[in-house]
């Protein structure tokens, strides 16, 4: 059974065909929804009380939505870590692929959410595009929950210093990709407890099904370039990433 440690199954393009995408991931044992708007945290609530032991959810601001971010919609974020119906603070982090929103905003986001993670004893669900360094050092500062680089991209020599905070690294689509950078790289030297499969569905669906709608159920092919880079059975690896997934929880437990 595989892991999907990050999609956005109740997002406007998943959502609408949500009877169709669960009938498809039958494969698919551990889940985590992300939320990155309070619409889509409320259609999760639902689905995570149907099997709490297969569906997750993760709740938090996206950096690139900090300049949207208002007291309002952080204290709904707080009502919503009490309720103990999030078990993740995520995606948070920061995006410099674009020029807005300004670091600045982006780094008070992101330092308010982590502080709130901490605050709740939750894990960390973390977004790093183009900000690898800025990323490390505020999570070196404040980060006291375990850390989840989602979808990482970055070099091995960045993965080393993200592993060295005790973090799970999730690997996604772009590992089957032919003209992946770092990913084969990073993958074969991340060890395999440090490992974690996902889809980040809708978005960077993997090879064979590249450049259609992603879906949970995808995460097979991601899981088996995986297994091929790593020269590791399946069976063994995806128990191994069950696992990994499951340790995020044990505090909570």
């Amino acid at each position: 059974m595989y892991t999907d440690s990050h999609c956005h199954i109740t997002c406007d393009e998943l959502y609408s065909d949500l009877e169709g995408v669960l009938s498809r991931m039958k494969d698919v044992s551990r889940v985590m929804i992300v939320c990155t708007s309070e619409e889509e945290y409320l259609r999760a609530v639902p689905i995570r009380s149907s099997d709490p032991v297969r569906f997750r959810i993760a709740f938090g601001f996206y950096p690139g939505d900090a300049d949207d971010v208002t007291e309002e919609r952080l204290a709904f974020l707080e009502e919503a870590l009490k309720s103990g119906n999030v078990d993740v603070l995520g995606e948070i982090g920061l995006d410099h692929h674009w020029p807005e929103p300004d670091r600045q905003t982006q780094k008070d986001l992101f330092v308010r959410q982590i502080r709130m993670a901490n605050d709740y004893d939750l894990p960390i669900a973390i977004h790093m595009r183009d900000a690898s360094q800025d990323t490390l050092d505020l999570l070196r500062q404040e980060a006291r929950t375990p850390i989840v680089f989602h979808c990482f991209s970055g070099s091995p020599e960045t993965m080393r210093e993200a592993l060295k905070l005790n973090s799970l690294i999730s690997f996604a689509g772009p590992v089957t990709f032919k003209n992946a950078r770092h990913a084969p790289a990073c993958v074969q030297a991340c060890p395999a407890d440090r490992i974690l499969t996902e889809t980040d569905a809708p978005y960077m669906a993997p090879v064979p099904m590249r450049g259609q709608r992603n879906e949970p159920a995808y995460v097979a092919y991601t899981t088996k370039k995986i297994c091929e880079l790593k020269n590791l059975p399946e069976k063994d690896l995806t128990s191994q990433i069950g696992n990994n997934f499951d340790s995020l929880f044990s505090r909570q437990s």
